[in-house]
């Protein structure tokens, strides 16, 4: 008679408590929208291979916070950050990549690690690149990514950038709200179109960064398209979790 293998014996000692939840260390900051958030998009809990902690912060809306600059929703950011930290969190990301202007107070008020931001990876990704070649930047707005944007978080303020406002889909669902469905043949047609406008008008590109954070699912046929590297959010927030919880190898 074979025998079964035995169980692994259960872990003991002193269980840790004071969180509302565990076992998801991140947490997002999610802006208030309707829109479909497609696989790869920051907000579908399917496009990550680890829990996370979602948290919407009301009333601000991808206009507010991309047209209008954010203008008078840090403390709403701030709270809704605290929030996640007492629930559990033990990094802080958020889902729009033009919240880079809150990165220092959100990281000061919370006490744990940040990350506002897919343009943090600037500054990394040049780093990368051989001389003569740039860091290129595919954001949703163009018109609205401002020096004090790019500052924030290190990146230059003469970065080659190109937006997708003269699309026919993905700036009008995103951004405008005009509708809640989305084409995304459409919305990917936007996307790539303006990668290969960046790297026409700037051949020197040599790698890009995908601004914002709805864009990972685009990124492969941005690669296809431009023949360049492509890094957005989702990478980003890859690395970013693997320093909270590394692989354990043993």
């Amino acid at each position: 008679m074979t025998s079964l293998p035995l169980s692994p014996p259960r872990r003991r000692g002193v269980a840790r408590g004071g969180r509302a939840l565990y076992g998801a260390p991140l947490g997002i900051l999610m802006l208030e929208a309707r829109f479909p958030r497609i696989h790869g998009d920051m907000g579908n809990g399917g496009t990550w291979s680890f829990p996370v902690l979602y948290r919407v912060v009301r009333g601000a809306s991808p206009e507010k916070v991309v047209l209008q600059g954010a203008r008078g929703l840090l403390p709403d950011f701030l709270e809704a950050a605290r929030d996640l930290v007492a629930q559990g969190a033990e990094a802080i990301t958020t889902n729009c990549g033009f919240l880079s202007v809150f990165q220092r107070e959100i990281a000061a008020e919370v006490g744990v690690p940040v990350a506002t931001s897919s343009l943090m990876q600037v500054p990394w990704v040049q780093a990368l690149l051989p001389p003569g070649q740039r860091v290129g930047l595919v954001t949703v707005s163009g018109s609205s990514l401002s020096p004090a944007h790019l500052a924030a978080v290190g990146v230059p303020a003469d970065i080659p950038m190109e937006g997708t406002e003269s699309g026919r889909e993905f700036f009008r669902v995103l951004i405008r709200a005009e509708k809640e469905d989305m084409d995304v043949d459409l919305a990917e047609q936007d996307v790539v179109e303006a990668a290969q406008r960046l790297v026409a008008r700037h051949p020197e590109v040599g790698a890009i960064v995908l601004e914002c954070t709805n864009m990972p699912p685009y990124a492969a046929a941005v690669q296809r398209a431009t023949g360049r590297p492509v890094y957005d959010i989702y990478a980003m927030i890859t690395y970013f979790h693997a320093g909270i919880r590394p692989r354990d190898f043993a």
